[in-house]
């Protein structure tokens, strides 16, 4: 019988250090990735094809099992949009990362900025622990077998709520591996945390309009939120440039207030004349009380009409959401 990391769920071997699943040992719990990974913050990519996930999303299908669809609110786009949509049963939507936003901010703002066909939603934090009980209360109330998924974009927090959900919940000593890189789960894991529970994290769907496909480790360090955002706000009544670290240019043409709801480890710098970048341009013209979500970065509020110019990678995702 073939054993699997109990850290991504790929099949170990010790034959092919170059390929996915290898150890020295192979009577060793985790593969060498996933165990520099964990010691050392070591990450070694893997290259999979977005056909691989969904194929595991027609297996899921093939079932009835409840799904739990994991969402973080600062990666919302066409690709989330396009598993949804690929999901035969209605899931339970679980919104991850609570802990980024203040606790001012309530919870039923924040399920209002996903639309999304669902049996329930629910908010949570696996960082503070937050509603976790009431999440597997949900479940219990849910689920049509003991078998149950999580599925969801890459770094949408599934495998750290599972890790949540093994410590509060069971005497296990093992976690899945996690990583603010994508496709640190490489296959499903499956986890009982009781005799009418297993928990099945699968790998998460490489989103591409994501920003984080598009920048080097070292900014992606600076994209990852890990303590709750600070809201910048700038009142404009002229032109204005904004440059965001040094690859992303917001153009503002018109008087407004625009807050920006990002990572607080980036730059934001201001300018009144104009800078050159060589990124691509995205023309959006707002509506009253909006947000221009780019994709991966998180959103900026914007309280009035207004033309806006955003320059980024060409690939990255940016559109307007209505409040």
């Amino acid at each position: 019988m073939n054993c699997k990391c109990i850290g991504c769920g790929i099949v170990l071997q010790d034959v092919d250090i170059c390929l996915p699943g290898f150890t020295k040992n192979i009577a060793s719990k985790y593969c060498e990735r996933c165990f520099r990974i964990k010691n050392y913050n070591e990450y070694q990519k893997i290259d999979k094809n977005i056909g691989d996930f969904y194929s595991i999303i027609e297996e899921i299908n093939s079932t009835d099992d409840l799904v739990l669809l994991v969402v973080d609110l600062m990666s919302i786009g066409e690709e989330l949009r396009r598993l949804v949509s690929k999901l035969k049963n209605k899931p339970l939507m679980v919104i991850s990362k609570r802990d980024i936003f203040s606790y001012k901010v309530k919870d039923q703002k924040l399920i209002n900025m996903l639309s999304v066909s669902c049996v329930d939603k629910i908010v949570v934090s696996a960082n503070k622990n937050y509603n976790i009980d009431l999440l597997l209360e949900k479940i219990n109330l849910y689920k049509n077998s003991k078998n149950v998924y999580l599925v969801g974009l890459t770094n949408s927090g599934k495998s750290t709520l599972i890790n949540k959900i093994i410590y509060n919940y069971t005497d296990l000593n093992s976690t899945i591996t996690t990583s603010m890189l994508p496709s640190t789960t490489l296959d499903t894991i499956e986890i009982k945390i009781n005799d009418n529970l297993n928990l099945i994290d699968t790998p998460g769907i490489i989103d591409i309009g994501n920003i984080s496909n598009y920048v080097d480790n070292d900014t992606l360090k600076k994209l990852f939120i890990k303590r709750e955002i600070k809201p910048i706000t700038y009142q404009i009544k002229c032109k204005q440039y904004f440059l965001i670290d040094d690859f992303i240019k917001i153009e503002c043409l018109e008087p407004c207030d625009m807050t920006f709801y990002i990572s607080n480890q980036l730059k934001i710098t201001r300018f009144f004349k104009d800078i050159k970048v060589d990124f691509n341009k995205q023309q959006l013209v707002t509506t009253s009380n909006c947000d221009v979500v780019i994709n991966g970065l998180g959103f900026i509020a914007i309280n009035r009409k207004v033309k806006v110019n955003i320059f980024t990678y060409d690939g990255v995702e940016v559109y307007i959401r209505n409040k």
